[in-house]
């Protein structure tokens, strides 16, 4: 390695042009990355949810539904409008009265459910838009935007492609400004903890050069979610940060040795930084491939975005900022100050003294904590990650309000089915409560009458493929247990008389998300524990450690995740599966870095209250840098963001650094004072047996 380090820092600007080149390919890579908004898509394909959609997309052309308000309207400029619809790129089909009969009929000739079902009154009429390609597809986007151009004000589009589109619409608008809010708070904390003006600007460059390779990199994987696009940059930069101060550090020890020869003690700097940086990287990248043992897709895309992302963190500190800070030196060294970080020399000796309070308010501090880590509620409905005068959210409250409708449903029976058997089902399901209309073949001609006698192209609408196809409206909102509940009931009836057939839609899969979520929850912890246990005790070569850095970061994320059960806050369900990982991963480098100190204090000779003052003394002010840059990265996003999900993502994200800091700096030194006698006979070489002889007499 010494080798390559002495190579970096002699070809300093070389580095720096062939990574300006770089930035072109990757560039492009991202401009050409899709971006999938739609999380029900990130579900698995083997479910009976996956396989109805799949069905319904192929088989009868119907890759998502949307229903279309208009208000005010006369029936035949109703019908203009929806011919309009129709001939909209992305649009199968559009299904209205004007399809059962003809307009000069009175309405009230049709089924009374039928007219409750198209018909608020006089006020307004439904029609059902049948999209041919799925939800979060661009086509289905791009035809959002036109019926919403077509049908105008008096007009309103439910369903959840209108929400996608809404959603895409403001997170493509808000990106940029997470960035920036987050570069603008980063240069501020660390112009302020930083001892020139010029590190701030470089860091930032640095990473943020390493972020355009990682999203350009992207492009391997096709598409990332939404929620990666808008997370991975922020975090890329909080988490990979520590290393660029870490090796800041080491330049400025580096250069009393040799003062005369700056390219030498940068090649001394990266020698000594690559084996820490890297054993602290492995920490990171093992909390986020972590999140690859989801069933649920996204999980595996935030993942492998963010491993990668550390990953090219860690060469890009180790080959760009090394060449930065050479060429620039001049600068760095002419715009120097004092930085307003505190001497931490109180702190230490008051942790020490009081390490056995500290050590008793640790485990009250655990209990309430952990209770309200397990009983705080998450929220599952999209929806409500959007502003209310949204124009998708003002459609959904109108579907809720003047049609008593809150999700669409699909029943898929196989068309060999017997018509009596069919239109019993029908009965039965009109009997669960909370269901306010079916629409089936069989209800409206009655199991008796040969169905061959129908024209074909009324009869394919309805039977494609084997399989027939049953509408069910409900007044209960996706995610809720009524919800829930009535598509247990709805699967027991359908089963019953078919046991091949299917549910889909919108509530049936977000129920399938909620089942596949809990399950996902305790994978995702179980295996980012056990992965960060194992790589600290190969690195201390300890059994105890391991149990007792992670009991310290576990108790500091159920703090985090545990509060908003104590305020009442209700946090989406995709914050209690990653966050304790992300925030598990990403602090995991402030235990080690205290331990490690430790560790090298005591085996220097000095007694174990003395070396902990000094561990405190020499590592909280990395640690202090290192959670505001993090905070700082994710506290502005969470403050600017409309968009719930990713405001409250970047909320806590902020809030627990914060809290991971005050528990490595005062809780983690009382537990290892503590617990030492026990942490030396469970590790190998914790402290030199002569030095522990010494000591004990």
């Amino acid at each position: 390695m010494e080798k390559i380090a002495q190579k970096i820092a002699k070809h300093s600007k070389s580095i720096l042009m062939f990574a300006l080149i770089l930035l072109i390919p990757s560039i492009f890579g991202y401009i050409k990355t899709d971006i999938n908004y739609d999380i029900l898509s990130y579900l698995p394909n083997n479910i009976s949810t996956t396989q109805a959609e799949k069905i319904l997309k192929d088989d009868f052309g119907c890759g998502t539904l949307a229903m279309l308000i208009v208000e005010n309207m006369d029936d035949k400029d109703v019908a203009k409008i929806k011919d309009k619809v129709a001939k909209v790129d992305g649009v199968e089909e559009v299904l209205w009265v004007d399809d059962f009969m003809d307009l000069s009929v009175p309405k009230e000739i049709l089924p009374k459910d039928m007219t409750d079902f198209l018909y608020n009154g006089d006020k307004s009429t439904m029609m059902i838009v049948k999209m041919e390609k799925a939800t979060g597809d661009i086509k289905t986007q791009n035809a959002v935007s036109s019926i919403r151009n077509i049908a105008g004000k008096q007009s309103f589009l439910s369903g959840m492609c209108g929400i996608l589109k809404d959603t895409k619409d403001l997170a493509d608008k808000e990106v940029p400004l997470y960035i920036l809010a987050a570069s603008i708070l980063i240069l501020i904390i660390l112009g302020l903890t930083l001892e020139s003006s010029v590190i701030p600007i470089i860091f930032l460059t640095s990473i943020g050069m390493a972020v355009i390779y990682n999203f350009g990199s992207n492009i391997i994987f096709g598409e990332i979610s939404y929620i990666t696009k808008a997370l991975a940059a922020v975090l890329q930069l909080g988490v990979t940060m520590d290393y660029s101060i870490f090796l800041l550090h080491r330049y400025e020890e580096e250069k009393y040795k040799y003062p005369d020869d700056k390219k030498t003690a940068m090649a001394k700097a990266i020698t000594n930084t690559v084996t820490s940086v890297f054993g602290s990287s492995i920490t990171t990248i093992a909390g986020f491939l972590a999140l690859c043992v989801m069933e649920l897709g996204f999980g595996k895309d935030i993942g492998l975005v963010m491993a990668k992302g550390v990953l090219i963190g860690v060469i890009s500190t180790v080959t760009i900022l090394p060449s930065f800070i050479l060429v620039f030196d001049k600068q760095i060294e002419k715009y120097k100050h004092k930085t307003i970080l505190p001497k931490f020399n109180k702190v230490s000796k008051g942790v020490v003294k009081h390490y056995k309070k500290l050590s008793i308010l640790f485990v009250i501090i655990f209990i309430p904590a952990y209770f309200g880590y397990k009983n705080a509620d998450v929220y599952y409905n999209l929806d409500e990650s959007l502003p209310d005068d949204f124009p998708s959210i003002i459609a959904t409250n109108k579907m809720k309000v003047d049609y008593d409708m809150e999700s669409t449903n699909f029943i898929l029976v196989k068309d060999s089915v017997a018509p009596n058997d069919i239109s019993e089902m029908i009965k039965e399901i009109e009997n669960i409560d909370g269901i306010t209309s079916v629409i089936g073949l069989e209800k409206y001609i009655g199991p008796r009458i040969n169905q061959d006698f129908l024209p074909q192209d009324i009869l394919s609408e309805i039977k494609s493929n084997g399989y027939e196809e049953i509408l069910v409206n409900s007044k209960y909102k996706a995610a809720t247990d009524e919800c829930n509940d009535q598509i247990e009931k709805l699967n027991k009836i359908v089963h019953k008389y078919d046991k091949d057939g299917l549910v889909g839609g919108e509530a049936p899969l977000t129920l399938d998300l909620i089942k596949i979520a809990n399950t996902d929850f305790t994978k995702v912890n179980a295996v980012s524990i056990a992965a960060i246990f194992i790589i600290i005790a190969v690195l201390f070569k300890s059994l105890s450690l391991p149990v007792i850095l992670v009991l310290a970061i576990e108790c500091a994320i159920f703090v985090n995740l545990g509060i908003p059960y104590y305020t009442g806050t209700v946090e989406p369900f995709i914050a209690s599966i990653v966050l304790g990982t992300i925030q598990l991963g990403a602090t995991v480098d402030y235990a080690i870095l205290l331990t490690s100190r430790f560790k090298e204090e005591r085996n220097n000779g000095y007694g174990k209250f003395e070396a902990m003052e000094r561990s405190i003394s020499g590592c909280a002010p990395s640690i202090l840098t290192s959670a505001l840059t993090f905070f700082g990265a994710t506290v502005g996003v969470g403050l600017l963001s409309k968009l719930e999900m990713i405001s409250s993502l970047c909320s806590l994200m902020s809030r627990g650094a914060i809290v991971s800091m005050f528990m490595i700096i005062f809780i983690l030194p009382a537990i290892l004072l503590l617990f030492e006698s026990l942490i030396i006979k469970t590790s190998k070489n914790f402290i030199d047996k002569n030095d522990l002889a010494k000591e004990t007499n």
